[in-house]
């Protein structure tokens, strides 16, 4: 397995803060690593261009130097949902341009890790949609549940989707969106018991969520193979 997409219940779960932990988790056991934010919207112009918060943390993360427009082939200004945004900057979000700067970063590292947009079944165009990439790239996904109220519905809905669309699941990882959260324990058991994949961490809210301190509460032994 060359490769894993990071995926969650809806936007705002902390994907990019998984991704990065996973990142530094594959860096803390020497394996090379290097992330990837395939589509991104809300960026910001920078000096090459447009560029993605998220896909800067990618690159921070990981232990390998790549190119932006590799680790980020689509960069979007709008902060808004991604197809909306291709649409009005006249921008063809294409699975062979997606395709291509996967390779390349296969070739540079032992591992890539995806990050998503959004949750599981955002638009990405008119016939496209995040679903779509795992499958096109040929890895497995790990899905992020925000913990908080909804989430139950969100994430069997979510993992069953994965299951329909014949992608392997290789786990999912509890991130605590909402501190104040109700039964949180009891939240956790149920999905535990209910999503048929191992739980591969449970992460807390942290003030300050290093990618090195995240990597502390992921399980990464199923992504090792």
């Amino acid at each position: 397995m060359s490769g894993v997409f990071v995926t969650g219940t809806d936007t705002g779960v902390g994907k990019t803060e998984i991704a990065a932990g996973l990142l530094a988790g594959f860096k803390a056991r020497g394996i090379s690593a290097v992330g990837m934010k395939p589509v991104a919207s809300g960026c910001s112009p920078g000096d090459d261009g447009l560029q993605s918060d998220d896909a800067i943390k990618l690159m921070a993360a990981g232990s390998v130097d790549a190119p932006y427009d590799e680790v980020n082939p689509i960069a979007l200004a709008d902060p808004i949902a991604p197809h909306i945004a291709a649409g009005q900057a006249g921008v063809d979000v294409r699975l062979g341009h997606i395709r291509q700067a996967y390779a390349a970063l296969a070739q540079r590292a032992e591992r890539v890790v995806v990050e998503g947009v959004g949750g599981w079944r955002v638009p990405l165009g008119p016939a496209l949609a995040v679903s779509d990439l795992p499958d096109a790239l040929g890895i497995p996904v790990v899905l992020v549940v925000g913990l908080r109220l909804g989430c139950l519905n969100h994430s069997l809905l979510t993992a069953e989707s994965i299951r329909a669309r014949g992608v392997r699941l290789l786990g999912w990882i509890a991130n605590e969106a909402d501190p104040d959260m109700r039964a949180k324990d009891e939240n956790i058991a149920t999905l535990a018991a209910l999503i048929d994949a191992p739980t591969l961490g449970v992460v807390p809210r942290l003030d300050l969520p290093k990618p090195e301190i995240v990597a502390e509460y992921l399980r990464l032994e199923p992504l090792l193979s």
